[in-house]
């Protein structure tokens, strides 16, 4: 029996040992093997067609101009979220003078602002589903407009404490849909990643020069109206640039390539971020990290102070450790590359880790200063790099998903380590600040040894 060349016109020539039923049911069965192999070939090849010429457009001018400014206003959107984190460490000692607080009331702070990010967290992927990028991150931002509006007046501590939740939901938000919205570009994303991030350390290195300055003021609650005024700033921004629209089309504005999604990944996308075992390691890992990070730029004065003999200018110790973040985020992005970022995160947090036992043991104030800056330095890479292996492990598909859920994790550790700080200070005195510390970076080096190797995802 002989065949002819592969084709979808390619029939068995007829044998003299097969009936002629037999031989008009194989010739049958060998057309349709081909007509379905050529058409699933063909299909393909029209596909990655397709791919090659979306990936061939050029980009013009105008488009790049329009990817630049959305880029901007999302770091002026997380500019804010650190403006926010800075500020409460340089206000505590005032807070609790005046709603006269022991440390334990005085966290419910982090408590009420915690809830906040949990419930931001749940609701941001069927907010996106439903309403897209633009409105959801516009939401985002008007909860934070009424909770320093609510903060402004020094209310009641009840609805001072109140307020933070309001914000921790708009800041869950919008962490979401910026991080979300940066790890799907195609150009240079490790490093716009960086200097997204950069843009939060520069806004918590600010906020604590400002609230140093109201904390000694009788109108205290002052630094919450320049709060509001720029958080006034980024919703105009926020509506003007993305104009309320989805994702994608604003994507399509800057010549991004949009891949589409089916009608069932957009009905399964929670299903299929609560079943991605990566998911849940990165969101772990953030939940410390962050817990470390606001932890400490957050209880720093009051351990310098009390701890350490510091006066009412501690506060700008805080802005040094910020500061280092910012100045780690930008400065360590060749590192990161030379070394390959799932390495480096060991060797920065063994560092950090030697730095806060340094911190712990050595009874020097101006030694623990620039050591708690140099911590920040090493711990400011961090964030952005769990960002990056995230965008690139995960399909694009779930990415803001995943992401919003990976950072609603480390809102709600932003809140749950410092409230625990709060809690076993007012027992053993926040000397045990620093023992909390290291056991918390310990803890995350053995975390991030459970983070499987990225590999660049297929879309």
């Amino acid at each position: 029996m002989e065949l002819q060349p592969f084709g979808p016109s390619s029939v068995v020539t007829e044998s003299p040992g097969l009936s002629r039923p037999l031989q008009q049911n194989l010739n049958l069965s060998v057309a349709r093997l081909n007509a379905t192999s050529v058409s699933t070939v063909q299909e393909r090849l029209n596909q990655l067609d397709e791919r090659n010429s979306l990936e061939r457009v050029p980009v013009t001018s105008e488009q790049k101009l329009v990817g630049r400014i959305q880029f901007l206003a999302l770091c002026w959107t997380l500019f804010l979220e650190g403006w926010n984190d800075g500020s409460t460490g340089p206000l505590l000692p005032r807070l609790q003078n005046v709603y006269h607080a022991d440390l334990t009331i005085i966290s419910l702070i982090f408590v009420f602002a915690c809830l906040g990010f949990i419930l931001g967290v749940l609701a941001n992927i069927p907010l996106t589903d439903k309403l897209g990028f633009g409105k959801t991150i516009v939401l985002g931002s008007i909860c934070q407009l009424v909770g320093y509006a609510i903060q402004s007046s020094a209310p009641p501590f009840p609805v001072f404490v109140m307020a933070y939740t309001i914000n921790g939901v708009g800041l869950a938000l919008q962490n979401a849909q910026a991080n979300g919205f940066v790890g799907t570009l195609k150009s240079q994303p490790e490093s716009k990643m960086g200097m997204l991030h950069a843009a939060y350390g520069l806004g918590a290195f600010a906020s604590p020069l400002v609230a140093t300055q109201f904390a000694r003021l009788p109108r205290w609650s002052f630094h919450f109206l320049v709060s509001l005024g720029i958080a006034i700033s980024n919703t105009v921004i926020l509506i003007c640039v993305f104009k309320l629209q989805k994702q994608d089309d604003c994507m399509r504005e800057a010549g991004e390539t949009v891949v589409e999604r089916t009608q069932t990944m957009e009905d399964n996308t929670f299903r299929q971020v609560m079943r991605t075992r990566v998911v849940h390691i990165f969101a772990v890992f953030i939940l410390v990290y962050v817990g470390v990070e606001v932890t400490m730029g957050g209880w720093v004065v009051t351990y310098i102070i009390d701890v350490r003999g510091g006066g009412p200018s501690a506060g700008y110790i805080s802005s040094g450790f910020f500061g280092g973040l910012t100045v780690g985020r930008l400065a360590l992005l060749w590192v990161n590359r030379k070394i390959g970022e799932r390495y480096v995160m060991f060797i920065y947090t063994a560092i950090g880790l030697a730095l806060e036992i340094v911190i712990w043991l050595v009874p020097s104030l101006i030694g623990n200063a620039l050591a708690i800056a140099t911590v920040g330095v090493l711990l400011g890479p961090m964030y952005p790099i769990v960002m990056n292996q995230s965008s690139r492990i995960l399909p694009r598909w779930i990415l803001t998903g995943s992401i919003g859920w990976i950072a609603g994790f480390g809102q709600a550790g932003s809140a749950l380590f410092p409230f625990g700080t709060g809690v076993i200070s007012t027992k053993y005195g926040i000397k045990s600040l620093q023992p909390m510390l290291v056991s918390m970076m310990a803890f995350m080096i053995a975390l991030w040894a459970f983070v499987p190797k990225a590999a660049r995802r297929p879309d």
